[in-house]
């Protein structure tokens, strides 16, 4: 099977993805491009707002004062900050001084970041926060190799400090550093998040962002720029590539962004801030997921009957209308539930958002009909570190969940004799830095081989079945493909990750972490405060809800394939514990090897 997708857009190959910035900022240079916020207070909310002309004229200042610095067009420097509006000012002017950034997660830890400034060759790392700033300075003491490399400041002072050591530079100079890039330059280094190994560098090239900007937006169009004002809170990791791509292709498409990293009281700023759609990682889904379940199971009388409707209704609404099935009863009771329920539910987002963009990790499909029924319209896509995250996507007018949609423009795919899908196009890196990795991953045709096992039906839509890696093989010989029933088992509003095992196995069983969080709100409206980690892994009750969960991921396996077991884990995952990257993948191989307790537990 091979799909494609046509391009929209081309741009001229001896441009950069600035000169596409500076195109469309300056065709609108009174536009409203960021929204900064001006307090931490949550119950007194305030924005400053930043024109794209005064955006672009403190991109220019601060990279001439990168070019102050010493830095050259071509040059790797770091950046270590957690998402903010400085985050992106640096991202630009290092773009626009000719330089090819390397971000790298605010949580990382000093070996981390060892390991990326070593293998990029980064010779300063822009810095945010204090714990960031000890653990690069810790990371530049202990490791050979980087006692050169120069740790700064990244906040807004330490913007203005470069604005002002650069006004010795002209524009001149900067025009100069700016224009060394090509659209085959590499733009970015960004490190995959090593669920299997030391994580690699992909570059990430000024066509990737510049050319999957101009052709990916048009086709989400009715998604992103569905208002007059489009605004999107970006709350993802920018140092995740698609928080990343989406920033730039924001940017140079007329969506305003305001920046938190206070993920505690997203919603409470998403409320004052209004976001007219959403980009979510499924972690958010399923945490919205439990709030609901929670406050239908908090309620009493008619209210819970409603509240316990409602959810089955948005589902059943989703589905039929998918199915072009759509029962008038069924109308009906959406209608009437859309008002009095749906409505509040969408308000916790803002409500002005009616669609949201799902990506980096799989969705389970129930969550997408039931907000989807809710109002909230979910379009799951599909990308990866290596094709500048989105390669599908579900839009408007193409839409199927449970799939992954169908290909961005520029795009193609075809899946390898094994299963695997395969990619080539707009958005696909050119290659790693390591000449290994690349012979491991892209053949002569410039396919990438991601590593995800797929389906891609007769109308184009792609269904991600399974990772190639990560599936196991029981004793009796039976292939098992862990993701789907992960999926749907953690669902559980009690269950922080579930890790499916059984290689070279008698059976499939399944090591379980808890939420410590949701569970002590489960555990109280049982009757049950206090309830430990320790001890909810012997308490009946928690077995069987748990249970009950698996035994829904349960249905669409056969029997061989089927989770006969748990045993859940002293501990919770995290990323801490260094079982969870900083996009929320597990390390799966790692989980099993330091919780060989568990696993005999499992097997004997």
């Amino acid at each position: 099977m091979h799909v494609s997708a046509p391009y929209i857009t081309r741009l001229d190959s001896q441009s950069n993805l600035t000169d596409l910035v500076i195109e469309q900022l300056g065709a609108q240079p009174a536009r409203v491009v960021y929204a900064v916020q001006t307090t931490n207070d949550v119950e007194h909310l305030a924005w400053r707002e930043v024109t794209a002309f005064d955006f672009l004229d403190q991109v220019h200042k601060v990279a001439k004062g990168l070019i102050a610095s010493g830095i050259k067009p071509g040059d790797m420097v770091a950046v270590m900050s957690a998402t903010s509006y400085p985050w992106a000012v640096i991202d630009q002017a290092l773009w626009f001084a000719g330089a090819i950034s390397v971000p790298i997660y605010e949580t990382s830890s000093p070996s981390q970041i060892a390991h990326i400034l070593t293998d990029s060759g980064a010779g300063q790392v822009f810095v945010a926060g204090s714990t960031p700033g000890r653990a690069v300075a810790r990371a530049l003491q202990t490791t050979e190799g980087l006692e050169t490399v120069q740790q700064c400041e990244l906040s807004e002072d330490g913007l203005d400090k470069l604005a002002t050591a650069g006004v010795e530079i002209s524009d001149d100079d900067l025009e100069a550093a700016r224009t060394v890039a090509t659209m085959d330059s590499t733009a970015t280094v960004v490190y995959t998040s090593g669920t299997t190994g030391p994580p690699k560098g992909a570059k990430i090239s000024h066509r990737n962002l510049a050319e999957g900007a101009v052709n990916i937006v048009p086709w989400a169009q009715d998604i992103v720029l569905n208002h007059p004002t489009p605004r999107l809170l970006m709350f993802l990791p920018l140092a995740h590539i698609l928080a990343r791509a989406v920033q730039y292709f924001a940017l140079v498409s007329g969506i305003q962004i305001a920046h938190t990293s206070d993920t505690a009281n997203v919603t409470t700023i998403m409320q004052a801030y209004k976001p007219t759609w959403l980009l979510v990682v499924p972690r958010v889904l399923e945490k919205a997921y439990t709030a609901v379940l929670a406050r239908a199971e908090d309620a009493t009388g008619l209210r819970k009957s409603l509240l316990t409707d409602a959810i089955d209704v948005a589902e059943q609404w989703s589905r039929a209308r998918q199915a072009g099935q759509m029962p008038v009863g069924l109308r009906i009771k959406h209608a009437l539930y859309d008002r009095v329920v749906y409505a509040k539910i969408r308000a916790v987002f803002g409500g002005q958002a009616k669609g949201a963009v799902s990506g980096a990790s799989p969705l389970n499909e129930k969550l997408a009909h039931l907000f989807t029924g809710m109002g909230l319209e979910i379009f799951e896509g599909y990308g990866l570190t290596e094709s500048t995250a989105p390669a599908s996507v579900n839009v408007p007018g193409h839409v199927r969940l449970g799939s992954v949609g169908k290909l961005v423009p520029g795009m193609e795919a075809k899946l390898a004799p094994s299963g695997e899908l395969l990619l080539r196009g707009v958005v696909v890196s050119p290659g790693y830095l390591s000449e290994a990795a690349n012979a491991d991953s892209y053949d002569d045709e410039g396919w990438f081989a991601t590593g995800d096992l797929a389906e891609i039906d007769d109308d184009g839509f792609i269904f991600i079945t399974g990772r190639s890696k990560d599936l196991l093989v029981t004793a009796g010989g039976k292939n098992v493909s862990p993701g789907p029933l992960e999926e749907v088992i953690t669902t559980c509003p009690i269950v922080g990750h579930a890790v499916v095992v059984g290689e070279n196995k008698p059976f499939v069983g399944v090591l379980i972490s808890l939420d410590s969080e949701q569970l002590a709100q489960w555990a109280a409206r049982r009757g049950k405060v206090g309830l430990t980690l320790e001890h909810a892994r012997n308490d009946e009750d928690v077995h069987a809800e748990i249970q009950s969960y698996i035994d829904l991921a349960n249905q669409s396996v056969s029997q061989a394939e089927s989770v006969r077991k748990m045993v859940i884990l002293p501990t919770e995952l995290s990323q801490e514990t260094g079982h969870v990257t900083p996009s929320e993948k597990l390390r799966r191989a790692s989980v099993i090897k330091d919780f060989d307790g568990a696993m005999t537990e499992l097997y004997g």
